[in-house]
């Protein structure tokens, strides 16, 4: 026959329900961290190369140079983003001011206000080469663990999480996002439209030591209809940076002069 705790041993086992409850982390704070690995928390610069594939043969690459700097208020990063190479693109810019994405072309002194899910090369879309805060952006769930392939087809314990986004001006309407269980890494991401097509499939890798975190130094992007239609996105010569407030204006644009 059952027989009801004590009063004591009633006590006990909510307050080790409690501490288990605190102790799990949410997937926000998951998602929170795996933020924190692919970006530094202060401002910083990077170099940003984009390669695209068709059928295993390069066709095109596209050099980025990248300024990010973190909002202290938001936790969101400010962009400024110079188009370096091919030479038909020098000296264009890509500014990201809260959820604006603003494109500058030095032949016209015109900035106009794009889409972040244009693409840009390839798979990556404007709001790809852009700095974000995944958490900052879209509401995670933790859809369970499982055991996922990374990007040098090696197996992994992965958390899954399903992201939706906060507002519809974010780049994708919502996300499947693998963190590694042990280090919180990003592992691999699927990106869906508003009408729930899968657009492209993403795995990070090749993580090195960098601003004194190991961050995925590259991301390759699959199409999601045409497998044989890839873009990597290689990111190097990371260091911090103090990116000028004026910089992250739009009427600075046309004045702007490369380092």
């Amino acid at each position: 026959m059952f027989k009801p705790l004590p009063r004591y041993g009633l006590l006990l086992a909510n307050a080790l329900l409690a501490a288990s409850a605190a102790a799990a982390p949410t997937a926000q704070s998951l998602l929170a961290t795996s933020d924190g690995i692919r970006n530094p928390s202060q401002s910083f610069a990077l170099t940003s190369t984009l390669t695209e594939y068709r059928n295993g043969q390069q066709t095109e690459q596209t050099t980025l140079a990248v300024y990010a700097r973190a909002e202290p208020n938001t936790g969101q990063y400010r962009n400024l983003i110079r188009f370096v190479a091919p030479q038909r693109d020098n000296g264009k810019l890509l500014l990201k001011n809260g959820n604006d994405l603003w494109f500058f072309d030095p032949a016209s002194k015109a900035s106009v206000r794009i889409s972040p899910q244009q693409r840009l090369l390839g798979q990556a879309a404007n709001g790809d080469v852009v700095t974000v805060n995944l958490a900052v952006d879209y509401s995670a769930q933790l859809a369970g663990e499982e055991a996922v392939q990374d990007g040098q087809q090696q197996p992994r314990q992965a958390y899954l999480l399903k992201l939706s986004a906060k507002t519809p001006e974010v780049t994708y309407h919502r996300i499947d996002y693998w963190l590694d269980k042990t280090s919180l890494q990003p592992i691999k991401a699927r990106f869906y439209s508003s009408s729930d097509r899968l657009l492209k499939t993403a795995f990070y890798r090749k993580f090195e030591q960098q601003l004194g975190a190991l961050r995925p130094t590259e991301t390759v992007i699959i199409d999601g209809l045409d497998p044989k239609w890839i873009t990597v996105v290689r990111s190097s010569d990371w260091r911090y940076r103090d990116v000028p407030e004026n910089w992250l204006q739009r009427e600075y644009l046309p004045n702007f002069k490369a380092e």
